[in-house]
C-alpha cells in the first residue's frame, strides 16, 4: 500500500523500498509550538523570501497546545500562528480539539493520500487508508518546495484475526506488538494491517493503534480500506478519492499473524522511552496510583469514553485518586454529552476537561514528585506529564478507569 500511495506523489509509475524520491504530499500539517512552527514561519519569509504560496489549500495548521493557562506566552505563540496563516491564506483551526483527530473529522484523512506533519502521531490517519508521516523539521522542505525527499520504506504486514475480548482494545494490541517485534522491530518501515480481525476493529481503535506506530520504530502505519473506513471517509471527504489496496503478491520485510482474542490487558512501565517495557496488567496489579488520565491523540475518542463509562457506571473513584478525562475534540465531547457518557463519568468523580494536548505533555495539572499516574497518553518518559520524579504507567481506557476505582493498577473484568 505504501509503495502505491507514494508512487502517486512523484513522477514514477512505481516506487520500491530503498529508493529515494521527491514526493508531493496532499497535505502539509502542523500545530503551533514554540521552537518548531514559529522558527519555520520565520524561515519561510526571512530565509527563503516566500511571500506567496502556490497552493495554500495544501497547508493546514492547528492550535491545540498551550491553551489552558491563558498567559502572555500562550497569547504570543498563538498570535504568531494566526498572523502567519492569515498572511499566506492558510487554513487554521484553533481550540476545536487535537489536530490529529480534527484531520479526520475535517475530511483531510483521504484514503490513498499522503500527508506530512512534523509530529509522528499523524500516522493515526492510517486508520482510513491514508499514509501520514511525521518528518520532523524536514517539514520546512515540504513547506518551501511543495515536496520532500524520502527513502521509500519497506513494510511489515500484520494479519489480524479474531476479535478483542471484553476489556481489551488497541492500546493493549500495540503493546503486544511491541513485545512481539521489539521497540525497533519495524524501524524505518510502515506497519500494514489487514485481515478479518482488522475489519472487526472500530475506527477509533484503528486510529489509536496507527497513532502509536512510532514505538516500534515505524515511520507510519496503515489499514487496508474496508466498508467501515470508506463509509466514514465518504461522509467527510472534501473531494473524490481512490483507495489503495495491497497486491496479492506484495513483498513484505516481515509478516505476522495476531489473534486479537489472545491479546490481554497490558501496562507500560514508567520511563519507557519507546513504550517498550510492558507487562500484563495482572503482573503490576496493586501498584498504587494518585492520578489517572484518559485522553491524547491516541485515546479520548468516543469508543474510549464509552469504555470508561462502562467501567465507571454506578461506581466511585477511589479516595485520593484524581481522574481527568479529555475528549479528543469538541465533536467527540458533544457526542459524549448527548449519549450521557460524560454524566456517568462525572457521577463517578471524574473531571472533564476541554479538548487540548495540554494534559498529555504536562502543561495542564502537571504531576508532582512522587505521584503515580496511569494514562492513555502517548508517552511516559520521565517528566512527560510534570515532575521527573513522578511515575507514569500507560494502559487502555478500561485499565485506566478500573485502576481509578481501585486506587491501584488493575485490569477490568466484565
Amino acid at each position: 500500500m505504501t509503495e502505491k500511495i507514494l508512487a502517486r506523489t512523484c513522477d514514477s509509475e512505481t516506487v520500491r523500498a530503498g529508493e529515494n524520491h521527491a514526493v508531493r504530499p496532499a497535505r502539509m500539517i502542523a500545530y503551533d509550538f514554540p521552537g518548531y512552527t514559529d522558527v519555520m514561519f520565520r524561515q519561510m519569509r526571512e530565509d527563503f523570501g516566500i511571500t506567496e504560496l502556490e497552493d495554500p489549500s495544501r497547508y493546514v495548521v492547528f492550535i491545540d497546545h498551550m491553551l489552558t493557562k491563558n498567559n502572555d506566552k500562550e497569547a504570543e505563540v498563538h498570535k504568531v500562528t494566526r498572523d502567519w496563516c492569515e498572511f499566506y491564506g492558510i487554513e487554521l483551526h484553533e481550540g476545536r480539539g487535537i489536530g490529529h483527530q480534527l484531520t479526520a473529522e475535517l475530511g483531510l484523512a483521504i484514503p490513498g493520500d499522503f500527508l506530512v506533519h512534523f509530529d509522528g502521531h499523524i500516522s493515526g490517519v492510517g486508520a482510513f487508508g491514508a499514509l501520514g508521516w511525521g518528518i520532523r523539521r524536514d517539514l520546512i522542505e515540504a513547506w518551501v518546495t511543495g515536496k520532500v525527499y524520502v527513502d521509500i520504506p519497506a513494510t511489515t504486514r500484520f494479519d489480524l484475526v479474531g476479535e478483542f475480548s471484553p476489556g481489551v482494545d488497541s492500546r493493549d494490541l500495540v503493546h503486544t506488538i511491541i513485545d512481539l517485534v521489539g521497540a525497533d522491530g519495524c524501524a524505518h518501515q510502515v506497519m500494514e494491517f489487514g485481515g478479518p480481525g482488522a475489519r472487526s476493529m472500530k475506527i477509533d481503535h484503528r486510529q489509536g493503534l496507527c497513532g502509536m506506530a512510532m514505538f516500534t520504530g515505524a515511520v507510519s502505519a496503515v489499514f487496508e480500506p474496508d466498508e467501515t473506513s470508506l463509509a466514514y471517509a465518504n461522509t467527510v471527504a472534501r473531494q473524490a478519492f481512490e483507495p489503495v489496496h495491497p497486491d496479492d503478491d506484495a513483498v513484505y520485510a516481515a509478516r505476522h499473524t495476531i489473534d486479537l482474542s489472545e491479546v490481554v490487558p497490558r501496562v507500560v512501565q514508567p520511563g519507557s522511552a519507546r513504550a517498550a517495557n510492558t507487562k500484563t496488567a495482572k503482573e503490576v496489579s496493586g501498584t498504587p496510583i494518585t492520578k489517572a488520565f484518559i485522553g491524547s491523540c491516541a485515546s479520548g475518542r468516543i469508543e474510549d469514553l464509552r469504555a470508561a463509562a462502562l467501567v465507571l457506571d454506578g461506581n466511585t473513584i477511589a479516595p485520593g485518586v484524581e481522574l481527568n478525562v479529555v475528549p479528543t475534540s469538541q465533536q467527540v465531547h458533544e457526542q459524549a454529552e448527548r449519549e450521557g457518557i460524560l454524566d456517568v463519568l462525572r457521577s463517578a468523580g471524574a473531571t472533564i476537561a476541554v479538548s487540548s494536548c495540554d494534559f498529555c505533555f504536562g502543561y495542564q495539572k502537571p504531576l508532582q514528585a512522587g505521584e503515580n499516574c496511569i494514562s492513555t497518553g502517548v508517552l511516559n518518559i520521565s517528566g512527560r506529564m510534570g515532575s521527573s520524579d513522578a511515575n507514569i504507567y500507560m494502559g487502555s481506557p478500561y485499565t485506566v478507569a478500573a485502576s481509578a476505582l481501585a486506587g491501584t493498577v488493575r485490569e477490568w473484568s466484565s
